[in-house]
């Protein structure tokens, strides 16, 4: 993994994916220390957390979070999710943040160095080429330890430095061994990083 202490790099976490791999890897993320371990390497400009919100539910358990995230370093990015009915019978909930990840990056990347996506989603190749030819190094941070693999192996070649999550997540790992809290429960934002998002599709009922 190569970070230079001087370059302005930004963070462009994609929410449901990033829960998604580190879920699959056995760990919860800790938003605190996964913002301190890249403070400490380089100057971060900013940290972007993109995810869907359900807006229909009087709770919902990604509030925690994003209430925490915007007040402790993050610049959120939320959309409304959308809700269908698959081919089953079964309510699903969907919300790709794709556009609103592309856009930020492609402003922003005239004033940084370096970004880092957090996503395996080969959609993000194209976009990982165009900030390229404006002179930004292009790091992704997946895992290929999962089975299926979360990265797809086209966004894996495009990016000028794959880093493996496993490989980083011991610097902002928070081993679930508390209960999650229930719906009616606000857990302490100066305490702990709350709630996980819901992945990108996933049942509802």
């Amino acid at each position: 993994m190569h970070f230079l202490p001087n370059e302005r790099m930004a963070l462009f976490i994609d929410g449901a994916n990033l829960y998604s791999a580190s879920r699959n890897l056995g760990f919860d993320v800790d938003y605190r220390n996964l913002l301190e371990f890249f403070r400490r390497r380089t100057q971060v400009v900013r940290a972007y957390y993109y995810s869907a919100v359900l807006e229909t539910e009087e709770y919902s358990p990604l509030k925690p979070l994003t209430d925490w995230l915007a007040y402790n370093g993050y610049t959120l990015v939320t959309k409304p999710a959308k809700e269908f009915t698959d081919a089953a019978g079964r309510r699903r909930v969907k919300g790709n943040m794709d556009i609103e990840v592309a856009v930020d990056m492609l402003e922003l990347a005239p004033r940084l160095d370096h970004a880092v996506l957090f996503s395996g989603d080969s959609d993000f190749r194209r976009l990982v080429e165009a900030v390229q030819r404006k002179g930004v190094r292009v790091s992704v941070v997946s895992s290929i330890r999962t089975t299926p693999p979360m990265i797809a192996d086209e966004l894996r070649r495009q990016a000028d430095q794959f880093v493996e999550l496993a490989e980083i997540a011991p610097e902002f790992t928070r081993r679930q061994t508390e209960p999650r809290p229930r719906p009616n429960h606000v857990p302490n934002a100066l305490r702990q990083t709350p709630a996980e998002p819901f992945p990108d599709t996933h049942d509802a009922a």
